[in-house]
């Protein structure tokens, strides 16, 4: 197996991989508000790829209603959480292939459609990535493509703006890890990428769905605190600077308590395009 984005390798095979798989059930809470989006686009005898398919929750899903559905990601972890939740599901007609979507050999037009949530933010060389992603697609194939918005468009940005307020800035990115969750929240580098990928009718439209981070405000803390970016932050804070951080992100929490949860508004962009 070829891999060239290893510092995500590196990330999603160490820490960032084990959080997630440990906590699928809580990040898929986080996230599958926005599944809809997604699987508006799964029609019937669709063969399915999955990019970045993480804990797998979107494949399980969509291969209920496609023929097929391959699930590809770089974390060992999270498709060994993927693999348990389909055979504990019952679910046929699924894969799981540990993969750099960037290099890897699909076979040309295997599949009708690719989707991700939130997959596709994280490669080196996006234009190389996306026109290996739609040679995998037949010709007509389609794309349905989450990615997150600026994060000043979430309302979790309000938890991290009263962590930040005692906090120092954050630690340059290392070398190879690119701009991250936020590098494809400019609506004019989508159009460009894709385009550049090969792509035709590229559109991103915004979408929004309500995020659960858990069930008061402590237990969402507590649950935000141990997430890959926070924590690395606060790691690269003195001691004093990060206890006052960890103890702004509480009363940051409370307003967004209701009806049993703490919900907060997530923004994305809906990435569709035709493989001519």
């Amino acid at each position: 197996m070829t891999i060239v984005n290893t510092h995500q390798s590196e990330a999603w095979n160490g820490y960032e991989g084990g959080h997630w798989a440990e906590h699928r059930d809580r990040y898929d809470a986080v996230n599958q508000g926005f599944n809809k989006y997604l699987l508006d686009h799964v029609q019937d005898g669709d063969r399915v790829l999955d990019v970045g398919c993480g804990a797998g929750q979107v494949t399980r899903v969509a291969a209920r209603r496609a023929r097929h559905v391959t699930g590809v990601d770089l974390s060992e972890p999270m498709l060994g959480a993927a693999r348990a939740a389909a055979l504990a599901e019952g679910v046929d007609g699924v894969e799981f292939v540990r993969a750099d979507a960037q290099v890897h050999p699909f076979p040309r037009g295997a599949f009708d459609l690719a989707v991700s949530r939130f997959g596709i933010m994280f490669f080196a060389d996006p234009v190389a990535a996306f026109a290996n992603i739609g040679r995998a697609l037949r010709p007509g194939g389609r794309l349905a493509l989450l990615s997150l918005r600026a994060m000043a468009d979430h309302e979790v940005s309000a938890v991290f703006a009263a962590m930040d307020a005692h906090l120092p800035p954050p630690p340059a990115p290392e070398p190879g890890s690119g701009d991250g969750p936020v590098s494809l929240s400019d609506p004019e580098r989508v159009h460009e990428v894709f385009t550049e990928a090969g792509f035709t009718g590229v559109a991103a439209t915004p979408v929004d769905a309500e995020q659960i981070w858990g069930r008061d405000a402590e237990d969402a803390a507590g649950f935000l605190l141990g997430w890959g970016p926070v924590r690395f932050h606060l790691r690269h804070a003195d001691a004093g600077a990060a206890a006052r951080a960890r103890a702004a992100a509480v009363p940051a929490l409370r307003p967004f308590e209701r009806d049993g949860a703490v919900r907060l508004r997530g923004a994305a962009y809906l990435i569709t395009a035709t493989r001519p």
